[in-house]
């Protein structure tokens, strides 16, 4: 790829990333960001394998952000987002951690230290409404502890 498309893409989801970051997201940006921070995990991570696609702008990542917001009881220890089509290592390196589940982004799993509590994949996202995903989020969180 040139270095002008590179910089252009880079320009274009800057406002796509800081949507989750200004919700308290970290960014892991790297595969070494993402080992460092699995290998610790303690507790429960939210994590949202972000894209540019419509339904993560339109569905997944303003669920994701409200589910957290509204959370009453199990709201995750940890919130961490991987950006799927830029940050091609650390969405990679997520995903091994996924086992057993198909790539697909957008996408948000629930884990307790490294174990998947809870997916959702694009096709639970895609075509659904903001609320119907938040709802799923905010049963998978109120299920942690039981």
């Amino acid at each position: 790829m040139s270095m002008a498309y590179d910089e252009y893409m880079k320009q274009m989801v800057k406002p796509m990333r800081a949507e989750l970051v200004q919700a308290g997201f970290e960014e892991l940006e790297t595969a070494e960001a993402v080992e460092n921070f699995m290998e610790a995990a303690e507790g429960t991570t939210l994590v949202v394998v972000n894209s540019v696609c419509g339904c993560a702008a339109g569905l997944a990542r303003p669920a994701a952000t409200q589910a957290v917001l509204q959370a009453e009881e199990g709201k995750p220890n940890h919130l961490v987002t991987v950006f799927a089509g830029q940050d091609k290592d650390a969405t990679a390196k997520m995903r091994e951690y996924f086992t057993g589940i198909e790539p697909s982004s957008p996408s948000m799993a629930l884990l307790k230290g490294k174990e998947v509590l809870h997916f959702i994949p694009r096709h639970d996202i895609e075509g659904q409404p903001m609320e119907a995903i938040m709802e799923n989020l905010l049963r998978a969180f109120s299920q942690v502890n039981k």
